[in-house]
């Protein structure tokens, strides 16, 4: 497996590159964000760890114009900045994951792992469609009738979750597992209340409803 890593911190750097490569992985560092966007534009990377703040051109910025350039490649943006804005941001555009500085080694290997056992995207399954419905899984970004929508992350999460299963009923159990990592019924209306927002903006705005409750049974996507 080879990682593209930027990051201009020298310690970080060498710490990093010295753990993933005591794993296996093939390592290239390098500490310019421009550099770095070039090398990920022509490399053949299975994952891109990205610092936030570098030199050049910064881990949003490569980000951005990689999934504007279509190129899918899993990505973990590393930084400083722990807001919870700023992980919103760095999701939206693009990231498959963000982990704050600090961290523990053992948790980033554990990150790397988990992404990298993702099945990878083919061409034809980086927009998801159920009828006038679009969703862009590179830009994170969705529309219908050509219309953005924002969602918050886990909004976009869910939405994901149906349309990849359109015509399916989904049960509460079920949503709680894929989409919340929930192995337990923690007795709130967290579902519900997502299931409303969700509706409220891909559908109320429209007319239409496509997010459809069967009551004592579960919900479903209608195509």
């Amino acid at each position: 497996m080879k990682i593209l890593f930027a990051e201009d911190d020298a310690e970080t750097a060498r710490y990093v590159t010295a753990g993933l490569s005591g794993e296996g992985y093939v390592v290239d560092h390098l500490a310019d964000g421009r550099e770095a966007l070039t090398q990920a534009m022509g490399g053949s990377y299975d994952l891109l760890l990205l610092d936030r703040m570098l030199p050049g051109l910064d881990g949003l910025s490569i980000l951005k114009s990689l999934r504007a350039a279509r190129i899918g490649t899993p990505a973990v943006l590393l930084t400083a900045m722990g807001a919870v804005d700023d992980r919103v941001q760095g999701l939206r555009s693009g990231a498959d994951d963000y982990i704050v500085k600090p961290f523990a080694f053992v948790e980033l290997l554990a990150r790397i792992d988990t992404i990298l056992r993702r099945p990878a995207l083919r061409d034809e399954v980086l927009e998801l469609a159920v009828g006038d419905l679009r969703l862009d899984l590179l830009t994170r970004t969705v529309t219908r009738n050509g219309q953005r929508i924002e969602l918050q992350p886990r909004e976009f999460l869910l939405l994901r979750h149906f349309m990849e299963r359109p015509g399916r009923v989904q049960t509460r159990t079920v949503l709680l597992e894929s989409v919340w990592d929930l192995h337990f019924d923690p007795k709130t209306s967290v579902v519900e209340t997502h299931i409303s927002r969700l509706r409220a903006k891909i559908d109320k705005p429209f007319g239409t409803t496509t997010l459809v409750t069967l009551h004592g049974v579960g919900y479903v996507l209608q195509p």
